[in-house]
């Protein structure tokens, strides 16, 4: 048995991490759906910017587009959507196969948005709205200023994929902000069966401190880190709160294990993947590493309910002299400055191409 399929048999989605216009094209997409179990697909300003780098697939809508003038973001989320409308009829099988739990693809609002609470909200419904796909998540960043819009966006029915969550308080942040726009929906008289996942990103913790801990603590403080936010989750699951919601018709908030590609070249290229095995979570992973796991990845014991040895690690990492907490909220902000540099580098990107394309400066 594969080690993609072993890895759907224990119960973990594993989504790819990537989408350009030529894996739909060309039918990899389709093929790892086939035949690697990937039930999903996550994107980003980054992986789109690649896309028009390297591709010429997009030449001939780019050309259509800005000929009815379309320019900047309007024109990026209206090539974004073409892309992503296709990527989600692929997963449109797994989607109605798994009654809406998994077959997702996710569409990030503009990072510049990242603390403007109503810009995100009306982006993100207006998205959705224009991709017309039920399969489709908007990503909202988990951020102070995201919070309100996460709780907005639930509450009017959209998908969320809650972005940039570090810690175990940014994730319980998201759940609650998840929670509320449940609520709310159940007190409305509202379905509240809305899919979300919560994105809680791994490798860069180990990056952030790979010069400052001794070597037997590398690459092991972004696996603490998730199990100590898989047992926070676990406990969620079973509160009265969380039952009673389940109990109206909501399910639950999936973890999803973000930035798992190894960015040790002396650590093992399925690292963080092997590690953060789990039932009910998704692990959204790099196309490398997708097949370097297909190829040699291990399906061993899922993570421990409780954390395991969790604390214990982090405990040492504290010995060390790392504040987690003041690290969980430098790589949040981190993070929210590295999307607006990406966001930047892809709207100067797209406008090269379309004059190359066009002609049109």
């Amino acid at each position: 048995m594969k080690p993609t399929h072993a890895m759907h048999d224990l119960g973990q989605s594993l989504w790819l991490d990537n989408i350009t216009r030529d894996l739909l094209d060309d039918g990899t997409l389709r093929r790892y759906v086939d035949e690697w179990s990937v039930t999903g697909l996550t994107s980003n300003p980054t992986i789109f910017e690649q896309a028009l780098k390297n591709s010429r697939a997009y030449d001939a809508s780019i050309a259509t587009r800005v000929a009815r003038g379309e320019r900047g973001e309007a024109l990026f989320f209206a090539l974004a959507i073409e892309d992503l409308a296709r990527a989600a009829d692929v997963f449109a099988p797994v989607h109605q196969r798994t009654a809406g739990v998994d077959g997702y693809v996710s569409l990030e609002v503009s990072p510049l948005l990242a603390y403007d609470t109503k810009a995100t909200i009306d982006a993100a419904r207006a998205l959705h709205a224009q991709a017309g796909r039920r399969n489709l998540m908007i990503k909202i960043p988990g951020t102070r200023e995201g919070l309100p819009a996460i709780e907005e966006a639930i509450f009017a029915g959209v998908p969320v994929n809650v972005t940039l969550l570090f810690s175990r308080e940014h994730y319980l942040a998201a759940a609650e902000a998840w929670l509320r726009g449940v609520e709310r929906r159940i007190a409305a008289g509202q379905n509240p069966d809305v899919a979300s996942v919560a994105s809680v990103f791994v490798s860069r913790w180990d990056g952030a401190v790979a010069a400052q801990v001794p070597p037997e603590l590398k690459n092991r403080l972004g696996i603490a880190v998730a199990k100590r936010t898989f047992a926070a989750a676990c406990a969620l699951f079973a509160s009265p709160r969380w039952q009673r919601a389940f109990n109206a018709g909501a399910r639950p908030q999936r973890v999803l294990w973000a930035s798992t590609g190894t960015k040790d070249p002396a650590a093992s290229d399925v690292l963080y993947v092997e590690a953060l095995a789990a039932p009910l979570t998704v692990d959204t992973v790099p196309e490398a590493t997708l097949k370097a796991f297909a190829d040699h990845g291990k399906v061993d014991a899922p993570l421990p309910r409780d954390g395991g040895d969790a604390e214990a690690v982090l405990a040492r990492f504290a010995a060390a002299g790392v504040d987690v907490a003041a690290l969980a909220t430098k790589l949040q902000d981190d993070g929210a400055k590295a999307f607006v540099k990406s966001w930047n580098e892809l709207i100067a990107r797209l406008a090269t191409k379309v004059g190359a394309v066009t002609g049109v400066a």
